[in-house]
């Protein structure tokens, strides 16, 4: 499906479809941040167990290790638009009946984890409708600078979120909880009105679903560049991931109080928008090699200094330092996978990349708190930083980047003020 004129011929400013679903996302992003940092706070505050409190975050990335690739398949056949409506609606009515449970003081871990493994259902069919429908609503030539918003958006939510889902918490623990709900809710109004088709053209003869996700992942083996790629982004959401909880854990050993502790992400907020800000400049003048080996040496340099460091505040402010490249990763990275893979097997060919990336995130968090509970903080960050340096390792000793563009094409010789 081509672009339609008056998108083709609109900036993104103008684009009225883009900004629909943007700002739809600003808010739900920002829901799903304020309840990203609530639940282990709610699991720790009724448990006292962080090995609990990484149950309930692999139950909220579950999905995409068993549902990514059919999810995949299954969005390339229908309409993106009300796939994101329906993934939206299922998790305002969840986190609602948490928030209900936790208000009447009925709330159990069960509970908690159903809620997260629905929550995480409805992420992946959503992020792979809405990566899959972009090229739909942004004509190429701008597609790098819509990234590099939509990551601005990510990280504006994670600033903005993170600090107030621990202030919310300590106003009342049910309180994240339904704000997540209402802000789902306010993205199921923003894509309704969004007004681009997302009808897919009736093929004759449809193939069967085996082999449609069978076609997606024999496309993304025979790249060279998604397959490193991935395999390098599995390093990163793993470790990052798992630290996640570490964080929380150090923290809460050095006398921080849940407001505080939301508060020390509000650096990956501040690192992320400052990325996103540079991303679409460092793309103009970086080779994606050079982006790829930059963002995963810092990473590997970083993690220790979790433990080395001491104070209340510097683990958010290294844990912070570690998201500031993902933006021009994503820019970069992100704009020539979309570039390379065919129209009518992106949602698959895009869920097989996010397997391999995110995979094995609901073990990390596991890991992380068996190991925090069997080890303690410094051995967990020990554990961490040695896969952020075979990353690095990785990306510094592989070839698949020889064929990728210097340059994005559509910011070559670009200025424009998206």
């Amino acid at each position: 499906m081509s672009v339609p004129a008056a998108i083709e011929d609109h900036p993104l400013r103008r684009n009225r479809d883009f900004n629909l679903l943007w700002v739809g996302q600003v808010v739900s992003d920002l829901g799903a941040n304020v309840s990203a940092i609530a639940f282990p706070l709610l699991v720790l505050a009724t448990t006292g167990s962080a090995l609990q409190a990484g149950i309930v975050a692999a139950a909220r990335s579950l999905p995409d290790l068993v549902l990514g690739v059919p999810a995949g398949a299954l969005v390339d056949r229908w309409n993106q638009k009300r796939v994101m409506i329906v993934a939206d609606g299922a998790r305002a009515a969840a986190l609602g009946s948490l928030a209900l449970a936790v208000a009447l003081d009925a709330v159990t871990f069960g509970h908690m984890v159903a809620v997260a493994f629905v929550e995480g259902v409805g992420f992946v069919f959503f992020d792979l409708a809405e990566a899959s429908a972009l090229p739909k609503v942004v004509a190429d030539r701008h597609l790098d600078a819509a990234l590099a918003r939509n990551s601005v958006r990510a990280h504006t939510a994670a600033l903005a979120g993170q600090p107030l889902g621990g202030a919310l918490f300590a106003l009342g623990r049910a309180v994240p909880f339904v704000f997540d709900a209402v802000s789902y809710l306010m993205s199921v109004v923003t894509m309704s009105l969004i007004r681009t088709s997302f009808r897919r053209d009736p093929l004759p003869e449809r193939p069967r679903l085996r082999g449609e996700m069978r076609e997606g992942l024999s496309w993304f083996w025979r790249q060279p560049f998604l397959r490193t790629t991935s395999l390098i982004a599995m390093t990163r959401s793993v470790t990052l991931n798992g630290l996640y909880l570490v964080v929380i854990v150090i923290a809460r050993e050095r006398g921080a109080s849940a407001a505080l502790i939301g508060a020390l992400f509000a650096f990956v907020g501040v690192a992320g928008i400052l990325g996103s800000l540079a991303a679409p400049w460092v793309a103009r003048r970086a080779s994606i090699r050079t982006i790829i080996i930059a963002m995963t040496v810092l990473g590997a340099v970083l993690v220790p200094l979790l433990s080395i460091l001491p104070g209340q505040a510097t683990p958010g402010i290294v844990f912070g330092a570690m998201w500031i490249l993902n933006p021009v990763w994503s820019t970069a990275v992100g704009a020539h996978r979309l570039r390379i893979i065919p129209p009518e097997l992106r949602a698959r060919v895009l869920s097989v990349a996010f397997l391999v990336s995110g995979g094995l995130v609901p073990l990390a968090f596991v890991a992380a708190g068996l190991l925090l509970e069997a080890a303690g903080t410094t051995p967990t960050v020990l554990v961490f930083s040695g896969i952020m340096v075979a990353g690095a390792a990785i990306a510094i000793g592989s070839r698949a980047f020889r064929d990728a563009p210097d340059r994005p094409p559509s910011l070559a010789g670009q200025s424009e003020n998206v």
